[in-house]
């Protein structure tokens, strides 16, 4: 397939946002599901009373809550991010394209790109500082400033520099990550500030640190790479006419999923306790599997929604696509719910919590979000996180 072509000059204002019949309906189920992952992912944060072991687990857990977190590491952890950065990849490539047909140029494209980038970093620092210090919206931002330029490349100049970004991510980025996950443990305390106050500060510090240490350790760019090629290629966009193709990665994918995850996985469960050396090594292997995991679930959700096609959006199919259109709301849903909740400055409640009991706060969050994207959905409303984010990037009259 060759590379959208580039127009000179053209009309400076957007598409029109993208209508129900125009969505294809793979990436958007693809999207709910990978919100569940997130919500799953995320709750241990919000966890807080308990002592942390050598490998930055709460103790004091119960044998069901060790055998939930094992099934949680094996099939889930690391693997929102990555299914994250894909589907990001993807919707750049989306919003690029649909300018590049519109007439405008490189340039434009550019520039649009940049300032959604910029106002993701900003929502990502807000919500950071606000909620949860746990943010991905501002690392996804900082990486979408890179990969802006990224849009325009010939598919195999898009190849070539996605294994390039994979070489420097295996050899480098993912070291250093898995480095700085087992050397730390619980975010420092704030001295003698009161709990929110400290959450403040904390989100407030974190957001940019980790905006930064996404870019210097180029976790997410062979991913948002991958993203834009699974749209140039069509495998979500057309599932039906990639099927066998999907089945080999999703399979795969499946196989390195269980095998790499599995040594962190027994460590969760407690009934491997490795050296600190050991546990690196083993956490660098799940990040590695990860990557690819990610792509796997996302081909697995293009094969369910093929799977499902004759629903159309109803149903369950309906439900996720629903959450899915409104990715950027129901993300920030998990946290307005979760976070006041279960936090020291909240509520409280993930005080001595247990996993078993977190994943299913989580769960029930997520089933939350499903329930409020369906409604906006039947009211023939956007999200108002996505409409906010649009007009930001557009200006009121384009948006």
């Amino acid at each position: 397939m060759t590379a959208t072509p580039l127009a000179t000059a053209g009309p400076p204002g957007p598409a029109a946002p993208i209508s129900k019949t125009e969505r294809s309906l793979a990436p958007d189920i693809a999207r709910g599901g990978m919100l569940l992952f997130i919500a799953l992912a995320n709750v241990p944060i919000h966890m807080w009373g308990m002592k942390l072991d050598a490998y930055n687990h709460h103790t004091g857990q119960s044998a069901a809550d060790h055998i939930a977190y094992f099934v949680e590491q094996l099939l889930i952890a690391d693997r929102s991010r990555p299914m994250f950065a894909i589907l990001y990849g993807f919707g750049i490539a989306v919003m690029a394209s649909r300018m590049f047909a519109r007439g405008i140029d490189a340039k434009g494209v550019r520039k649009v790109l940049r300032r959604r980038s910029w106002w993701l970093i900003g929502f990502g620092f807000l919500h950071a500082t606000f909620l949860f210090f746990g943010d991905i919206l501002a690392p996804y931002g900082a990486a979408g400033l890179i990969a802006l330029f990224f849009v325009h490349l010939s598919d195999r100049s898009l190849k070539k520099l996605l294994w390039g970004t994979l070489a420097y991510v295996v050899l480098i980025g993912n070291p250093l990550f898995a480095y700085f996950y087992t050397t730390g443990g619980q975010p420092p305390a704030m001295g003698d500030l009161p709990p929110y106050a400290g959450q403040m500060l904390f989100g407030a510090i974190a957001s940019p640190i980790a905006a930064i240490a996404i870019v210097v350790t180029g976790s997410f760019f062979p991913l948002i790479i991958a993203g834009m090629m699974l749209q140039r290629s069509g495998w979500l966009n057309h599932p039906e006419a990639h099927l066998p193709q999907l089945k080999k990665v999703f399979v795969s994918a499946m196989v390195v999923n269980v095998l790499s995850s599995l040594p962190v996985a027994l460590i969760a469960l407690g009934a491997w306790e490795p050296s600190s050396g050991v546990w690196g090594a083993a956490v660098y292997l799940t990040l590695l599997g990860g990557m690819y995991a990610g792509l796997g679930y996302i081909c697995g959700f293009a094969l369910l929604a093929h799977k499902l096609r004759d629903f159309g959006r109803r149903g369950i199919p309906g439900a996720l696509a629903a959450v899915g259109e409104r990715s950027l709301t129901s993300y920030l849903l998990q946290s307005i719910i979760m976070a006041p909740l279960l936090t020291a400055w909240g509520f409280g409640l993930g005080e001595d919590m247990g996993y078993l009991a977190a994943f299913g706060v989580a769960f029930g969050t997520w089933l939350v979000t499903v329930v409020v994207a369906v409604l906006l959905d039947k009211a023939g409303k956007r999200g108002p996180f996505e409409v906010l984010l649009r007009r930001l990037t557009y200006g009121r009259k384009r948006a």
